[in-house]
C-alpha cells in the first residue's frame, strides 16, 4: 500500500516514485501531479519505513492509517489545521498507546495530513489479514511403531 510513496524533507506533501536512477529518483507530487527529480542528497523516507512510537513497540504507519480508516469508516480524518489539543485527543482515540512524550504535535499533523491526502487520492488500500487456515485431516495419521529388533531384521533382508 505505501510502497513507492515518499516524504521528502523540506517539500510539502507526498511523492510517488515513477522511476529510479543511479543518483536520482523521478517523482510525481500527489498534491500537484507535477513530475520532478529528487537527488540522492535529499532526505527521503518511504512511508513504508516510518513508524509511530508507542509505549510498547513502534507501530508501522500502515497500521496507524488502518486504525484511522476504521475509526472514520474509510472517510477523512480531522483536519491537520486542528488545534494541538484536538489532534492529541483524536490520536488518543485512534491509538491510545502512542507515546505522548516522543510523538510531537508536528508528527500528529503529518500523519493526519498524509492519511487525508492518500485517502483523497484513493491510495489507501488495506489488504485483509489472511487468517491461517487449519487443515484437519479426515483420519489422523499414525505411524506404526515397530520394535527395534524387527526393524534391524528387516534391514538385514
Amino acid at each position: 500500500m505505501l510502497k513507492g510513496i515518499l516524504a521528502i524533507a523540506g517539500q510539502p506533501g507526498l511523492f510517488k516514485v515513477i522511476s529510479e536512477g543511479k543518483n536520482n529518483v523521478v517523482i510525481e507530487s500527489l498534491l500537484t501531479g507535477k513530475k520532478s527529480t529528487a537527488y540522492a542528497d535529499a532526505k527521503m523516507s518511504t512511508l513504508e519505513d516510518i513508524a509511530i512510537y508507542t509505549l510498547e513497540e513502534d507501530m508501522p504507519l500502515k497500521k496507524v492509517f488502518k486504525k484511522i480508516a476504521n475509526k472514520e469508516n474509510g472517510g477523512q480524518a480531522i483536519p491537520s489545521k486542528s488545534s494541538p489539543e484536538e489532534l492529541k485527543k483524536y490520536f488518543a482515540e485512534v491509538l491510545p498507546e502512542y507515546d505522548k512524550e516522543r510523538v510531537y504535535v508536528s508528527d500528529l499533523k503529518k500523519v493526519v495530513t498524509w492519511y487525508n491526502l492518500l485517502n483523497e487520492k484513493g491510495l489507501l488500500v488495506f489488504e485483509e489479514e489472511k487468517a491461517e487456515e487449519t487443515v484437519i485431516a479426515d483420519e489422523p495419521v499414525v505411524e506404526e511403531i515397530k520394535p527395534i529388533d524387527e526393524i534391524l531384521s528387516e534391514e538385514a533382508l
